[in-house]
């Protein structure tokens, strides 16, 4: 029996996948303080990953249209989540509290919704069909647009902040 080469590398990152997960839902339960660089991370990664993505999606519109309503709907989502989030100033440094439902459920949707693919393809001969599906393709352009619509957001609130100091 010969083992899918796919299949065994989404095997071997299963743990890493898992506890970076369970790190970040951990990590958007509380308060977290504020720095000048983490936003920047989303605003920039996510665009990239979104762009490549969509140069990969080009043969399949359907996962094309997906991605971009995905992207569409993280963004309003983004929108909200930002009017959910507590930011506050305090003698300690700059603080924010997001709205943990929103921020955990789209966590699990994107991970249920990858392990439910790795499941599928793993069952069929097709592996090439991971990165097609469009339902997976929405969730993903949904998680890019709510992150860097936040972290944005959260740029523009820093921004906000400091100036009122000078």
């Amino acid at each position: 029996m010969t083992m899918n080469p796919q299949l065994v590398a989404i095997l071997v990152m299963s743990p890493l996948i898992g506890w970076r997960m369970y790190s970040r839902i951990r990590r958007m339960v509380g308060r977290q303080r504020s720095t000048s660089v983490r936003p920047w991370i989303p605003v920039i990664a996510f665009p990239i990953l979104l762009c490549l993505v969509a140069i990969a999606s080009m043969t399949h519109p359907a996962a094309l249209a997906a991605l971009l309503g995905g992207i569409v709907a993280g963004v309003m989502l983004g929108i909200y989540g930002l009017k959910l989030t507590k930011f506050e100033k305090t003698e300690e440094g700059l603080f924010y509290t997001p709205n943990a439902h929103l921020g955990i459920a789209l966590s699990l949707l994107l991970v249920g919704r990858l392990i439910y693919r790795v499941v599928q393809v793993s069952t069929i001969a097709n592996a090439n069909s991971f990165g097609s599906s469009p339902m997976t393709i929405a969730i993903l352009g949904m998680l890019g647009g709510y992150y860097v619509t936040y972290a944005i957001g959260h740029l523009l609130w820093r921004s906000r902040i400091n100036r009122v100091e000078i």
